[in-house]
């Protein structure tokens, strides 16, 4: 699936991952009332109205992207309503030929991190039978339990040809409070970074030069993007933390590598919700999937623009 991410990145010149992130409050009027009419104010109106909302921007943006990143929590605040658009939303956005990131952050015990890679990236046996659960194409892991947390995931990718994104160095601010603990003269997310290459180096595809094993590294932090990207010279990067928190495309250089590739560059809420922001409410609420549409434009040239690519 690392090859088909970059086959979809090299279609569409756009190194982006739209975070399909919806909060009630960045649906649409109009739309709240139409699901709200049908399902009551109940959580399965709530999920119809993410569902809408997801769809319009799918709809929209889909043949500008290569992938997108649904954040499980986001819906799993609705129950299993809820889950059950983030289904949903997986399936739709693979009809559309996505690569779907999903953005749920597992990692436990062993036994446990066996269950979430099975039924996030697998396959899960029924008696003689064996179903996909969620099936998305990849999957973020927290690797603060060590290897064993890790490597359940490792082993489903390699039989799925899937993959992860093991968080090494977050966009959030208080990111540094345990990741830039030094430890032996280096930052932990340094000590992170170098066991992600060493997982990768054991999860290559047939062909192709990246791994299966990629890396969350914060465009709102460039510095630590131009190390690690030397550390992990074959894993694919996942950047969070453009637009809305602050990141902008002069910071996303050293995320690449020199052959224009290593790195997909996430907005969430600064596509999702860009009719609300002022440079875009020129399209209103009934347009929201267009002011979409002109923020992922937008967020392509500047990307493109600071890669010298135009």
């Amino acid at each position: 699936m690392i090859n088909q991410l970059i086959a979809n990145i090299r279609k569409t010149n756009a190194p982006i991952v739209v975070g399909l992130d919806p909060l009630m409050k960045f649906v649409p009027e109009f739309i709240k009332k139409a699901a709200f009419a049908e399902y009551g104010e109940t959580l399965e109106g709530a999920a119809e109205a993410l569902w809408q909302f997801n769809k319009g921007i799918v709809d929209a943006v889909s043949d500008l992207i290569p992938a997108v990143k649904p954040q499980i929590a986001m819906y799993e605040q609705y129950g299993i309503p809820g889950l059950a658009v983030f289904k949903k939303t997986v399936d739709y956005c693979k009809e559309k030929g996505l690569v779907v990131v999903g953005d749920v952050k597992r990692g436990d015990i062993g036994s446990t991190s066996e269950a979430y890679a099975v039924g996030h990236l697998g396959k899960v046996q029924v008696g003689s039978s064996s179903f996909y659960g969620f099936d998305e194409d990849f999957v973020t892991v927290n690797p603060y339990l060590g290897s064993d947390g890790v490597k359940p995931f490792i082993k489903v990718c390699a039989e799925e040809k899937k993959g992860i994104f093991v968080l090494v160095k977050t966009s959030n601010p208080s990111s540094g409070e345990f990741q830039d603990r030094l430890i032996d003269g280096k930052p932990l997310y340094e000590h992170v970074g170098e066991q992600v290459a060493a997982w990768g180096a054991e999860c290559m595809p047939e062909s192709g030069d990246y791994s299966y094993v990629g890396a969350v590294v914060g465009a709102t932090y460039p510095e630590q993007g131009r190390i690690m990207r030397k550390v992990m010279p074959k894993a694919f990067i996942l950047v969070p933390g453009y637009g809305a928190q602050g990141g902008k495309g002069s910071d996303l250089v050293h995320f690449f590598n020199e052959d224009g590739l290593g790195a997909i560059v996430n907005s969430s809420r600064g596509i999702i919700a860009a009719y609300q922001q002022e440079q875009y409410a020129r399209y209103g609420e009934e347009n929201y999937a267009d002011a979409s549409r002109a923020a992922v434009i937008a967020m392509r040239e500047d990307i493109a623009a600071a890669l010298g690519r135009v």
